[in-house]
């Protein structure tokens, strides 16, 4: 039996759904779906049928730059928690914003069994005036040059803000603002603090 869900096609209209819900869903190793609360189910738009045993990327959109996926498993594949915000579509079309928390699962052993993913609803000022416009141009530059040039702009991008993404982000949901040359005291440690570039000669 084909157990192949049929990718819906984009639509430039939001899911309406209750931005005080948050959604949960379980992951193994392989980012394959072991659960989903009701509310993840209602506003991703599957049945529960649909959703469990698929891949979870059943709900990727589109409009969401590769590199953002990257950090996010090499994030937890070395044992570190993160959030990200992110832009997911539903069975219908419809995209919907949200700020997850990934948390690791891990056996008796340390042993990576799984993720957990936490999802709240993002201010709708800060997706249209930080976080589209940065992630229509990683996205562009995956699509001319590759996901590697992408991951050197955001580097740069971050470096710029002296912020790691998650500080970054935290950022901007406390205070709205994209502050660029200030340090930030976040409390996260993100995926960028030991990384360095190399320095033109």
């Amino acid at each position: 039996m084909d157990t192949r869900i049929t990718r819906p096609n984009p639509s430039d209209r939001e899911v309406d759904w209750n931005k005080n819900k948050v959604l949960l869903s379980k992951t193994d190793t392989k980012g394959t779906i072991l659960y989903a609360n009701e509310d993840f189910i209602d506003v991703s738009g599957y049945d529960e049928f649909e959703l469990i045993g698929q891949p979870h990327n059943i709900i990727r959109h589109p409009d969401m730059p590769k590199v953002i996926f990257k950090f996010l498993w090499d994030s937890i594949k070395a044992s570190n928690n993160i959030h990200a915000i992110i832009k997911n579509m539903s069975k219908t079309g419809r995209y919907y914003w949200v700020i997850t928390d990934f948390k690791i699962i891990a056996d008796s052993d340390g042993q990576i069994v799984g993720y957990f993913g936490t999802r709240k609803s993002v201010p709708e000022d800060i997706i249209i005036k930080f976080i589209e416009p940065l992630y229509k141009k990683l996205l562009h530059i995956e699509e001319a040059s590759g996901m590697l040039a992408s991951e050197e702009y955001l580097i740069g991008f971050l470096e710029e803000r002296k912020k790691t993404y998650m500080e970054y982000i935290d950022h901007l949901v406390a205070t709205g603002k994209d502050d660029k040359n200030k340090i930030s005291k976040g409390l996260f440690n993100g995926l960028f603090e030991k990384k360095e570039v190399p320095k033109k000669k």
